[in-house]
């Protein structure tokens, strides 16, 4: 199976959260009501300025992941 790159997501347990799941590795989830990104595989980081760099990219292009969903859910 094929997965989508990101995916949206929430739970009435966590009534003001609404989460982006990155499926690529490094795979990870960031909580959108506070930013905190939690890893769900362990990453060892050889060079840590590299990391940083990819891992704002990333957060970067969850974010447009996420403004775009939220555009197409209210055009609809």
């Amino acid at each position: 199976m094929k997965l989508p790159r990101f995916i949206l997501g929430d739970n009435t347990d966590f009534k003001d959260s609404i989460f982006i799941i990155h499926t690529e590795f490094p795979r990870f989830i960031i909580d959108l009501k506070d930013d905190q990104i939690e890893w769900l595989e362990d990453v060892d980081v050889e060079n840590e300025e590299e990391f940083t760099e990819e891992t704002n990219t990333l957060i970067k292009e969850a974010s447009e992941f996420y403004d775009r969903e939220v555009q197409r859910y209210q055009a609809n």
